[in-house]
């Protein structure tokens, strides 16, 4: 079904702008708004769900090598519950990847393109993405490569600009009302991080698969990094105003001047964002879309990029009417759907697989 082959170095290079391209935006704010000026220290306890989820991704993968997690769900649970346990993934894929695009519209309609309809942006990404991966992986992973540092670059290249604006001061105190407020502001942000169950739809096309661990780990600690320096950089430049912003990054570059030659640098975070979600886009919808050809049984994922494609786009618009209800289904909906879908129910399913295993030892020993 998909022959092409990427490395696990580009796997990392995937990952990371998938889990990074929303956070950074929304993130900050939504965190900030239970843990105050400690939302770094959310961030980097949130970090531990990745952790988790990386590693019961590449277990399931030793246990059942060269087989995404749909043809896992089926040798493990077995035809019928597999199938459900499959379509409920399935479900979360493609339902997430309407709502990342619908999120990458309203961002880039509410502050560029104010009178484009929103239907004209997302079909547009829509059709992009859906050419990359006609393409194969081995497409979608060269893309990644090649965007990599047009997403990194920018952002740590922030501090030379914001520099002159920082009240460093604005981290302090820490951890003034207890360890809570930063328990509840990592809610959120596990979410995101539970994403790197993706992992478990690149690990069969490695060309190094020893290695997938050891990337899948690393690309954790660096969005963690990564994440706790925008909070950071936020924190420093907004202070407890951060929580009151609805993407407090943008806030934030706009204070960025250097020299007095250097300003009003707004249409780089809209380059990072568009670079960023045309690769979160692609990788989601490349999982939806290779996932349902082998729920269906299909020999090519190819001939139904187009239809799932076109859910995408209607779950776009039919997951939530506005950037308010969008915003409330990230804080209280969306984190415990996403550890549910990419996290619970894996462990569980490592849970039986590995009781099986043992089951299975002493008769074979015998």
């Amino acid at each position: 079904m998909e022959k092409g082959k990427i490395s696990a170095l580009q796997m990392a290079m995937l990952l990371y702008p998938t889990i990074l391209a929303t956070a950074i935006l929304s993130m900050p704010a939504i965190t900030a708004k239970y843990a105050g000026n400690d939302l770094w220290i959310s961030s980097t306890i949130s970090s531990f769900i990745g952790f988790l989820t990386v590693y019961i991704a590449v277990r399931l993968h030793n246990i059942y090598p060269g087989k995404t997690a749909i043809q896992i769900c089926e040798d493990i649970a077995g035809r019928i519950p597999g199938k459900v346990i499959g379509f409920i993934i399935l479900y979360f894929y493609i339902q997430s990847t309407g709502l990342i695009t619908r999120s990458y519209s309203e961002f880039i309609v509410s502050s560029f393109l104010f009178k484009t309809p929103q239907i004209v942006v997302i079909s547009l990404m829509v059709l992009l993405c859906a050419f990359c991966i006609h393409g194969g992986l081995e497409v979608l992973g060269r893309a990644g490569q090649l965007l990599f540092p047009l997403l990194v670059v920018p952002l740590f290249a922030a501090i030379l600009f914001l520099a002159r604006d920082f009240e460093f001061g604005n981290i302090l105190p820490v951890l003034d009302k207890g360890i809570v407020p930063p328990l509840k502001g990592s809610v959120a942000p596990a979410g995101w991080f539970a994403e790197f169950f993706l992992i478990a739809f690149l690990l069969p096309f490695l060309s190094d698969k020893k290695k997938g661990m050891k990337y899948g780990m690393t690309a954790v600690l660096s969005v963690m990094i990564t994440i706790v320096f925008v909070d950071l950089l936020v924190l420093f430049v907004l202070g407890a105003t951060t929580a009151n912003k609805v993407y407090p990054l943008m806030n934030v570059v706009r204070y960025a001047k250097l020299s007095g030659f250097f300003e009003n640098m707004e249409a780089v975070v809209m380059a990072v964002w568009i670079v960023g979600a045309f690769v979160k886009i692609s990788v989601f919808y490349y999982a939806g879309v290779l996932g349902t050809a082998q729920w269906l049984n299909l020999s090519d994922y190819r001939p139904i990029i187009w239809p799932v494609g076109i859910f995408v786009v209607q779950f776009s618009f039919w997951a939530e009417e506005s950037m308010m209800d969008l915003t409330h289904y990230l804080v209280v909906v969306f984190p415990f759907f996403s550890v549910f879908v990419q996290v619970i129910i894996p462990a569980l399913l490592l849970m039986i697989a590995f009781f099986r295993r043992e089951k299975v030892r002493p008769k074979t020993q015998k």
